[in-house]
Formats: C-alpha cells, sequence, structure tokens
C-alpha cells in the first residue's frame, strides 16, 4: 500500500477513534439514555372530585423498596380560562410503572396567596428525617414558590413563601446535602438562578442567574429545574426543562461544580427527550414533556413526567441494557 494512503488512513482513524472518545466523555456525565414506557400515560384524571381534570407534573423519590409519587392534580371548580385549582396527591409503586393513589390530596392550597389556583408543580426532597416540598403557589395572578416540611408526607409544616420579595418565581429543586456550610437550590422559569441557606427555611437569592437560554438550541426560550438535583462523581448534575421560541419543552442536562455550585462545568448541546406521543402534542398544553420526579429503584431510573399538562407518564433508563 502506498505509504501517503496508509499515513492517510491511520490519521482519518486516529481521528475517528479521537472523536468517540470525545463523545463517550460528553455522555460520561450524564444520566441515560431514557426510553419512555409504551404503556404512558400511567397515570391519568379519576372521578369527579380534586383530580378529575387533569394530572401532572409530578415528584418523586424511591424509599423502602417503593417509589413514592407527589403529583399536581387539578379539579373544575377554579376561575378564569384554566378553570382548574391544584393540589397534592400522593401514588405508590413497587416497580415504578403501576401506582396506588391516595383517595384524597396530602397537601392543600389554604393560604390566599395559593388561591384559587392551587398548589402546583411539587418537588421533594429528604435531607435526615424531614421531607421539604418545594411547590408554585398560584393565587390567580402571580406564581411564587412555596415550602412546607414533613416527617411523614401527611402532617405539613408550611413555612410560606421563599422569595417574597421577588414577585413572580417558580421551580425550586434543592440539592439533597450542604456544600460547604450550605443548602443550595436551582429555581426560576426563565433563566435559572442559585439561592443559599443554613437552615432550608431562610433562603438567600444569587442576583444574577447561573443559567440562560441558547439563542438557536432546543433551550432558546426558556429553562427551569427539573427533579432534584444528584450528586455524582463529576459534580451537582441536574436534568432541567426547556422550551424553544415556538413553545415546544424538551429537557436537558446540566453539570455544576461541588464546590461552588453557582458554577455550570458541562451543559448538554442536545436535547434527550421531547414531546412526541399524542397527549404530549395536543393535551391542555399542547407541546410539552415537563419532568420533576426521578427515582432509582432495583438498579432502573425512572423519570417521571408531566404530558401536555393532562396525564403522568414515564421515562426508564436501565444501565444493563446499555451497549
Amino acid at each position: 500500500m502506498n505509504r501517503f494512503l496508509l499515513f492517510t488512513l491511520m490519521i482519518a482513524a486516529a481521528a475517528q477513534l479521537l472523536s468517540c472518545a470525545e463523545q463517550n466523555q460528553e455522555a460520561d456525565w450524564q444520566l441515560g439514555p431514557f426510553v419512555k414506557y409504551e404503556g404512558n400515560p400511567i397515570i391519568t384524571p379519576q372521578g369527579d372530585t380534586w383530580e378529575a381534570k387533569d394530572v401532572f407534573n409530578p415528584a418523586a423519590f424511591a424509599e423502602d423498596g417503593l417509589i413514592h409519587m407527589l403529583y399536581r392534580a387539578e379539579d373544575s371548580t377554579g376561575i378564569g380560562i384554566w378553570n382548574g385549582t391544584s393540589r397534592i396527591g400522593l401514588a405508590t409503586s413497587s416497580d415504578g410503572l403501576n401506582f396506588d393513589r391516595r383517595p384524597e390530596p396530602i397537601y392543600e392550597p389554604v393560604d390566599e396567596w395559593e388561591l384559587p389556583g392551587g398548589a402546583e408543580d411539587p418537588r421533594i426532597v429528604k435531607i435526615d428525617d424531614t421531607y421539604w416540598l418545594t411547590y408554585t403557589a398560584y393565587d390567580g395572578e402571580t406564581a411564587r414558590q412555596a415550602l412546607a416540611s414533613s416527617n411523614d408526607l401527611q402532617n405539613w409544616n408550611r413555612h410560606g413563601l421563599i422569595f417574597p420579595q421577588l414577585g413572580w418565581t417558580k421551580a425550586g429543586a434543592i440539592v439533597p446535602q450542604q456544600i460547604n456550610d450550605r443548602y443550595w437550590m436551582y429555581f426560576g422559569d426563565t433563566n435559572i438562578w442559585a439561592a443559599w441557606s443554613e437552615d432550608l427555611i431562610n433562603w438567600t437569592p444569587i442576583e444574577e442567574p447561573v443559567m440562560r437560554p441558547r439563542e438557536g438550541m432546543f433551550d432558546s426560550g426558556l429553562i427551569e429545574p427539573g427533579p432534584t438535583p444528584l450528586i455524582t462523581e463529576h459534580g451537582i448534575l441536574m436534568l432541567y426543562n426547556s422550551a424553544d421560541n415556538d413553545l415546544v419543552y424538551r429537557t436537558g442536562q446540566v453539570l455544576f461544580d461541588i464546590n461552588d455550585p453557582t458554577k455550570v462545568l458541562k451543559r448538554s448541546d442536545d436535547f434527550f427527550m421531547e414531546p412526541d406521543e399524542e397527549l404530549e402534542v395536543d393535551g391542555q398544553i399542547p407541546n410539552v414533556v415537563f419532568i420533576e420526579g426521578l427515582a432509582e429503584l432495583n438498579g432502573k431510573w425512572y423519570l417521571y413526567f408531566g404530558m401536555g399538562d393532562s396525564g403522568i407518564g414515564v421515562a426508564v433508563y436501565d444501565p444493563d441494557k446499555e451497549d
């Protein structure tokens, strides 16, 4: 073989190997791939009362061999265009796919700043023996982050608005452990900001966003935290929601520095999930997959999401099926 041709082929092969290595390195810090369950939706509206209209946007965690799902449910008693007051229900599953639902909500809106819209979009984290619930309190005009805590998911201490000074705020995802003697939270539904706390009740926001939308990409319109972030060997991993300029919602991943939770180390160049099922495309809000619940059970990861603000679906990552 011509030496020049052989040298050229060797260079091409080396470049291909380098490209593959870079792709693998890019994927190493991310979680997945997630595959949507063919039986979606796994939870849909039922009855004629508190969860009769729509169910969506669930939080989730695994404990004692069960996945516990806290989900948003709407009735039809509200006012205005959406005509639904939101409450939070609880369901449990031993296989991540089939859930038993409590007959009554575990958390209801009671204060003036969360009525008539309700308690929306829960996210939950357990730190020591306490469950910390962040949710959107919606009074019909302004959506604001609120906080509650519980030791049993039934009896709740209501801590009120997290950022009363900021006005409109949504989507608080608390990092599950202290970093440099502080707790951290990511929040926001345009940009994403960070906030810190020493007691998990009183929070101080960082002035500048830690993440912004990216022009010309899948997350060009808005970004919003997803489930509780994970502490990994690479840093703080957060799966997040986004929309482009046409308000098509897709999901991405971002990695923050474990020593500086305001510093982005890596961010996915492409989405890993998008609306492509009928309920996701043509639901109450069209073109939406919205992730808020992530749990590991029996070696598999279950990612729960709202389907068009109408039903609840799940996507599964099974590490044993990786190539």
